[in-house]
């Protein structure tokens, strides 16, 4: 047996609603013979009865009531289904997946996914945790509709970045150590340090700013979760270079002070989508208050 048309069940459930094969046309907009058609396709796939006309009233048979309890099911979600769809389109809602690095995700996400669920309560974001590269790849091939990158990254096709935030970045050192007012390679170079992986673009711009003064550090420890790198700092094990946001550090560990670099160094993050994006997303683009206009990306 093929599926019935929903066009068929809806002429159905609306005539047993009215009781009038007239009266549906009249709601539905339909012509009378398209109506008694419909009835007559859904009899023809059914192989059975399921109206009868009794006393000038259109009534179901046993086979046509529950047909009729089935087609107000597969209506209902399909009237559910098409509002949910509108509301996407519209951006009143919308599931996107964002990736952001775990520092991002606890420090700046949150003020953004306030203010977007005050303005657009429906839209859901799910944030995964992925590198850079993997992250700008995975939009590309449309597994993430937004992705929070380190800058500078390679552009790819069909892909815009535009800057975010610069931060700088600051040393982080035990607040019991003797320290200049600025650090400095040739001073941080002395002490143990806690640092990001080769895999992080904060691990490359900051071997840059070393090996710009002629040094090449080697970390006493490297690790990409800087709470955890903090506690380690705190517990006086060495300095780290992480980028600064005044917000996510006013609960600094009164251990740790904080030191700005010389020469000064900057992180810059971008965010990451398609060109063509859904209501959803341009939504959290714009919670995210990025430039107007892309920049960019590959580097010089």
């Amino acid at each position: 047996m093929r599926e019935p048309k929903l066009d068929r069940l809806r002429t159905l459930v609306t005539i047993a609603d009215l009781g009038s094969f007239v009266a549906a046309s009249r709601v539905l907009h339909l012509a009378p013979p398209t109506v008694s058609l419909h009835i007559a396709d859904l009899e023809a796939q059914v192989g059975a009865a399921l109206l009868l006309r009794e006393r000038g009233q259109v009534v179901p048979t046993g086979i046509g009531a529950t047909l009729i309890d089935w087609a107000r099911l597969l209506l209902n979600h399909s009237d559910a289904m098409l509002e949910d769809v509108r509301h996407q389109v519209t951006g009143m809602s919308g599931r996107v997946r964002m990736s952001a690095s775990t520092p991002v995700i606890a420090n700046q996400l949150p003020r953004v996914l306030a203010k977007l669920a005050e303005t657009h309560p429906g839209i859901e974001v799910q944030l995964t945790v992925h590198t850079s590269t993997d992250a700008i790849s995975m939009v590309a091939q449309g597994s993430l509709d937004v992705a929070v990158v380190a800058m500078p990254q390679s552009k790819l096709p069909n892909v815009q970045i535009h800057t975010w935030r610069r931060d700088p970045v600051v040393a982080l050192v035990p607040a019991m150590w003797e320290r200049p007012t600025r650090a400095t390679p040739a001073w941080l170079v002395t002490k143990p340090l806690i640092l990001n992986d080769e895999r992080t673009r904060l691990s490359r711009i900051t071997s840059e700013w070393f090996a710009a003064a002629g040094y090449q550090p080697r970390a006493r420890i490297e690790h990409n979760y800087n709470e955890a790198i903090k506690s380690l700092v705190a517990a006086g094990y060495g300095a780290t270079l992480l980028a600064h946001d005044n917000e996510s550090n006013a609960t600094l560990d009164p251990r740790i002070a904080i030191l700005p670099l010389r020469p000064s160094l900057w992180r810059t993050l971008g965010i990451a989508h398609r060109i063509n994006v859904e209501s959803a997303v341009r939504h959290v683009i714009d919670a995210l208050g990025v430039e107007a206009d892309p920049i960019s990306s590959s580097p010089p």
